[in-house]
């Protein structure tokens, strides 16, 4: 069954590169990004996951855990590690999880139940195995993204969405096309202009069903 945007995520166990963990006791009372790719050693998600650990700083301002999902093994995410932080600049702190029996592609509904690895597979074996799965403190499902092999992921907008995410639950309000911090929100349908103007002090009426507000300091 395909995981939809507020389900619960599976809470499997995992074996990472930094050990065995519960996905639900992992993630604890944090917020958690999920990112995954079809193997070790390949050239675009080698400058993901660097670009991933460049941002260690970011996740952690938001409260924010990451973790890598690869089909490959242990080891093999140990090796790698290296080639993402000599060509990256980045310690790549964070765990991956070693599916190579494909439990957590076939449980986050990233392979059809009956997939399998055959001998000598290429990256196109895998190729769904590449998604962005943004993981509230509810351990329940808030985004996820799906790209292809050939396109890098743009993990300057997955920061954005993160801090669009984490403003929508805190606030109780929705975020515009292209909203960054700082930035006027959108106005709940279900709030009055009375109630909208004695929370925000002051309210942009652009349509009648689309009304902004500068959130308070």
């Amino acid at each position: 069954m395909a995981l939809r945007i507020n389900d619960e995520i599976p809470n499997l166990t995992v074996t990472t590169d930094l050990g065995e963990v519960s996905l639900h006791d992992w993630i604890g009372d944090s917020w958690a990004i999920l990112f995954s790719h079809p193997k070790d050693f390949t050239p675009v998600c080698t400058t993901e996951f660097g670009a991933v650990a460049q941002l260690a700083d970011e996740w952690e301002k938001r409260g924010t855990k990451v973790m890598g999902i690869s089909v490959d093994g242990v080891e093999d995410h140990k090796k790698w590690k290296g080639d993402i932080e000599s060509t990256s600049g980045a310690k790549a702190g964070f765990p991956i999880i070693a599916d190579d029996d494909l439990t957590v592609a076939k449980a986050f509904d990233m392979l059809p139940a009956d997939a399998y690895l055959p001998d000598g597979r290429t990256p196109a074996d895998s190729a769904t195995v590449r998604v962005v799965f943004i993981i509230g403190p509810d351990k329940k499902l808030k985004l996820s993204m799906t790209y292809p092999m050939t396109v890098g992921r743009n993990f300057a907008e997955v920061l954005r969405a993160l801090d669009a995410l984490q403003t929508s639950a805190k606030e109780n309000v929705a975020l515009p096309a292209n909203w960054t911090p700082g930035e006027d929100v959108i106005v709940p349908v279900a709030v009055s202009d009375e109630d909208a103007i004695a929370k925000y002090g002051a309210i942009d009426t652009v349509l009648p069903y689309l009304r902004k507000a500068k959130l308070k300091a």
